[in-house]
């Protein structure tokens, strides 16, 4: 009788050894197939186990929840939103195109040549060149010339925000550009341009108003974007230009755009399937 147990043990024991490693290969693979079936690549299998047990599902916004394909939808000028370009006023309206010409890292191709127009840079660079172009008939070219760039300050993640300094060649006057995330760019002013284009005092109260314009466009999946231009005094034009130094207070806040990244198709169907999952 023990020789027969020990038999039937020792059996059991060398058939789990050899045939455990193939079933939980077999199973991994047939779990890849079926996750493959679903849209999901499983560059390991091993990762079909860890899947299994996942509780959180981290996942790029631009260009996988949304198409990445960025647009203007919005425009604030003062504490009002603009919804025709050609009530903008002359002097704000230059303001804007020279704020987005010179101060960006994007290019625009065929606009000279007549033949359709490209746009190239981050997409938020080509939302806003794509908006002053088509709706505010921005000519990039043209103001280069009319303008020599003294200093530049690029974008990083840390200040949020890029800026130009520059000099007008027709009467040596030294201006600066600033853009980039509202709350940023907001702090830096002082004042504010009116949808008639007279420049307004940028109070406590006031600023409180555009906070909640700000919280608005965000609560409607916006991305906002704000311009501040500041012409240097006159006793400041050669320390300006000699320093090449751009500050960052006492800005005239010129407006806020609100852009839009739209959803791909079946994400909102995809996010609730993921919030009934059990």
């Amino acid at each position: 009788m023990v020789r027969i147990i020990a038999a039937a043990v020792t059996i059991v024991v060398v058939a789990i050894l050899e045939g455990l490693p193939l079933a939980v290969t077999l199973t991994l693979a047939y779990s890849m197939k079926r996750m493959m079936a679903d849209q999901a690549m499983v560059r390991k299998l091993s990762a079909c186990e860890t899947m299994g047990s996942a509780t959180t599902i981290c996942t790029v916004k631009t260009g996988t929840l949304t198409l990445n394909q960025m647009k203007v939808t919005k425009y604030w000028l003062g504490k009002e939103p603009v919804e025709d370009s050609s009530s903008i006023d002359t002097h704000i309206l230059k303001l804007i195109q020279q704020g987005v010409a010179l101060n960006t890292t994007g290019s625009i191709y065929g606009a000279a040549s007549g033949s359709e127009i490209e746009f190239s840079g981050r997409p938020t660079e080509k939302a806003i060149l794509s908006w002053a172009v088509l709706e505010l008939d921005m000519d990039m070219e043209a103001i280069k010339q009319y303008y020599a760039i003294l200093h530049v300050e690029a974008f990083n993640s840390v200040k949020k925000r890029s800026g130009v300094l520059m000099r007008k060649k027709a009467d040596n006057t030294i201006h600066k550009h600033w853009k980039g995330v509202t709350e940023m760019i907001l702090a830096m002013c002082s004042s504010y341009y009116d949808a008639s284009g007279s420049i307004k005092n940028l109070d406590d109260g006031e600023r409180m108003t555009f906070e909640h314009i700000i919280q608005g466009m965000a609560a409607s999946s916006l991305r906002c974007i704000a311009f501040a231009h500041k012409q240097n005094p006159e006793e400041e034009q050669e320390i300006s230009e000699g320093r090449q130094k751009l500050k960052e207070d006492n800005l005239n806040l010129i407006g806020l755009v609100g852009i839009k990244d739209p959803c791909r198709p079946g994400v909102r169907k995809a996010v609730e399937d993921c919030n009934t999952l059990e």
